[in-house]
């Protein structure tokens, strides 16, 4: 090796060995206190009803899937779970899979998860195939939970970082009926001040509530009760 190569490889060893490393320090999770049960309650399929109570019948009622959801869209222990970003029904397969996907990919050792949606509760009834129209309400067939915008379906928490529940948190969120995502307490944060933002500086002062507020055009012959309340 000449006398220049050697100064050109001694060079490029030295600037490659000149940068300062600087690695932020680990999350502290000294207030983090684990339950004794750190799995997800197993999800009955049917409701208990006492032996002398037929199991009642109900209508479709879509209005428990309509609008946004004004109580359960917020994180209780404020690290990560689910939220729903459209209505729909769970039912007790949505609930199996949640179950055992957390309790398959979680490390129970230093995390827990929670659920934030009751257990299916509400009949759906169906009549069976082949039968005529008509001869009243069909039987129950089975039993859902509905769920509004916004919801929070289930959270995990504990001694861990985003980054480690966030690849299987997206996998339940992706198989659910409805359009759901995984979520942190910096992203929730991070879109209430966004829209916190857009409604403040809004150069459009015409939105949908001044609108209906001020019957333009007319609006209140034609509006639904339920624009006046969303």
């Amino acid at each position: 090796m000449n006398a220049t190569n050697f100064l050109r490889t001694t060079c490029i060893s030295l600037v490659q060995k000149s940068g300062m490393k600087y690695f932020p320090p680990p999350p502290n999770f000294e207030n983090v206190e684990i339950p004794e049960k750190v799995r997800l309650k197993y999800i009955d399929k049917v409701p208990a009803y006492p032996p002398t109570i037929r199991p009642p019948k109900m209508q479709k009622k879509l209005k428990l899937m309509r609008g946004p959801e004004l109580v359960h869209n917020t994180l209780q222990f404020k690290q990560y779970g689910i939220m729903a970003l459209g209505g729909g029904r769970l039912k007790w397969g949505h609930f199996e899979m949640i179950r055992l996907t957390i309790g398959r990919k979680m490390d129970n050792s230093r995390m827990f998860a929670v659920w934030r949606v009751d257990a299916p509760w509400q009949p759906v009834t169906k009549i069976g195939q082949g039968q005529r129209m008509g001869g009243g309400k069909g039987s129950i067939d089975h039993y859902v939970t509905p769920v509004k915008t916004g919801r929070i379906i289930v959270e995990v928490a504990g001694k861990c970082e985003y980054e480690e529940v966030k690849h299987f948190l997206h996998d339940i969120a992706m198989k659910l009926p409805f359009k759901a995502m995984a979520v942190s307490q910096e992203i929730l944060d991070k879109m209430a001040a966004e829209q916190k933002y857009l409604e403040e500086n809004n150069q459009n002062y015409y939105t949908m509530k001044y609108l209906i507020q001020n019957n333009m055009g007319g609006c209140h012959r034609w509006l639904s009760p339920y624009d006046f309340k969303f």
